[in-house]
């Protein structure tokens, strides 16, 4: 399948219709998540919800602009065209994965799985359209893993600052703000983290030499957001096994295999193949 130009443009129109799905769904479901998440006495869930659907929305729809322009570079036989078009997809994941969660949460239907399943759909096409090797693609793919578990791990964050802030009265009374300014912290840790996986991604697919100490600082961010928030919650909130640890464990493992000779071998035999 490698540079085959038809199926290319095929997926790059499964991507203009994610984007557009995208952002009709993310439209369509966003007061009803807002107000059901407010009627069942979530309200800082559901300021949450205000603003990481207004970017999921935001990014759907520019990917699937993105992959109007990648089957442009399908229909003119564009070399370049299948990486443009697996970053599309990267983002589009993301866009239709995320919003499945609250809206579940909330005992709502989830549309957006249908923008997940086509952008799943269009990024193993891609890199089979760009000639990615196995062993790449498994890394990629595990490397998208963190991702978007990283990027979820900067969400939570957003309603637990809202309900852990204090008043000038309550802070008076009980001046322990620790974990509200942990929480304002790490919520952008992790959303950098999860920008630098897909950096590292796209890094490996373009055969950048960067892309290896990218992947440790993608890692590193990972698991500096990740191990507090995940063993503050499962100790002393949950007490079971929290949600925010799956993010820097999947990190740990590519942290670990990233600095792994073999893997630069790989690597480096993957940047000089044709």
């Amino acid at each position: 399948m490698k540079n085959n130009f038809k199926l290319g443009a095929v997926l790059a129109v499964l991507g203009i219709v994610a984007g557009i799905l995208s952002l009709y769904f993310i439209a369509d479901t966003y007061n009803a998540v807002i107000h059901t998440h407010f009627d069942e006495g979530s309200w800082e869930e559901s300021n949450t919800v205000r603003i990481v659907y207004a970017v999921l929305g935001w990014l759907g729809t520019a990917a699937g602009a993105l992959s109007a322009a990648v089957l442009w570079g399908f229909l003119n036989k564009q070399n370049w065209a299948w990486f443009w078009g697996a970053v599309a997809a990267t983002i589009l994941l993301l866009a239709g994965f995320f919003p499945m969660i609250p809206a579940a949460d909330s005992g709502l239907a989830t549309p957006t799985m249908w923008v997940f399943m086509l952008a799943g759909i269009m990024w193993f096409g891609m890199l089979f359209v760009g000639g990615v090797s196995g062993k790449v693609i498994t890394l990629t793919f595990i490397a998208g893993l963190a991702y978007v578990l990283t990027f979820i791990d900067g969400v939570a964050p957003i309603s637990k600052f809202q309900s852990t802030f204090q008043l000038p009265a309550e802070f008076v009374e009980n001046p322990n703000t620790f974990w509200n300014g942990m929480y304002v912290i790490l919520q952008e840790v992790s959303w950098w983290g999860a920008a630098a996986w897909a950096m590292f991604i796209f890094g490996v697919l373009r055969k950048r030499l960067w892309a290896i100490p990218l992947g440790i600082f993608a890692g590193t961010m990972s698991m500096l957001a990740g191990y507090p928030l995940g063993l503050h919650n499962a100790l002393f909130e949950v007490h079971r096994f929290s949600m925010f640890l799956p993010a820097p464990i999947i990190s740990t493992g590519l942290f670990i295999y990233l600095l792994l000779p073999s893997t630069r071998r790989m690597i480096e035999a993957w940047n000089a193949s044709e």
